[in-house]
């Protein structure tokens, strides 16, 4: 890893472990990011985004091993999804466990993505913790494909932006959401 690569995630795990939110590149689009447990930071982006709170969010882990800390338990099928997954894939798991209450679903309910982009799962690495990933706009605007289209407003309110890949535009939409049920039901939801 690359030394500037090895800064940017000591600044974002710093702004991450003081409350603070992050404007970041993901594996899919720019995202903004807090520590997926801190109910105050949480709070923080969905008020950045002018985001109906009943909406939930999703959150980034590096491995399936943490996936497992935050999910009271995993149906067998999406072992197999996370298997044949090719793009990145987003599952909806019945009862989230060890998370901010606000980031749960009415329902109870969280959406996990288990992260290949290597920035991203260094920083959950290093962090020790998943951390909130919700589109890098405001409510009920278009997700930006690049960090150039992310509205100042966002900019601006964040307090920490990765300055990794600024140039880049995104070939990728954002990621596919499947619900699996306890009994192990499957919803195409995107």
């Amino acid at each position: 890893m690359e030394k500037s690569f090895q800064k940017e995630v000591k600044e974002s795990v710093e702004v991450l472990n003081n409350g603070g939110i992050i404007l970041y590149p993901t594996d899919t689009i720019w995202g903004i990011g807090c520590d997926a447990t801190n109910e105050i930071a949480v709070e923080n982006i969905y008020n950045i985004k002018k985001r109906d709170k009943h909406k939930s969010m999703l959150i980034l882990v590096n491995s399936v091993q943490m996936m497992e800390k935050y999910v009271k338990s995993v149906p067998e099928e999406a072992y197999d999804l996370i298997e044949i997954s090719k793009h990145p894939l987003t599952i909806i798991y019945p009862r989230g466990i060890n998370l901010a209450d606000n980031l749960l679903a009415d329902d109870g309910s969280i959406g996990i993505r288990i992260v290949k982009d290597e920035f991203c799962k260094e920083l959950i690495e290093e962090f020790g913790k998943p951390i909130v990933s919700t589109s890098a706009n405001l409510a009920g605007t278009k997700p930006p494909l690049g960090y150039f289209d992310i509205s100042n407003e966002i900019k601006m309110n964040v307090d920490y932006i990765v300055p990794l890949r600024l140039e880049e535009f995104s070939t990728t939409k954002s990621s596919d959401i499947i619900k699996v049920n306890s009994s192990g039901k499957i919803e195409i939801i995107r």
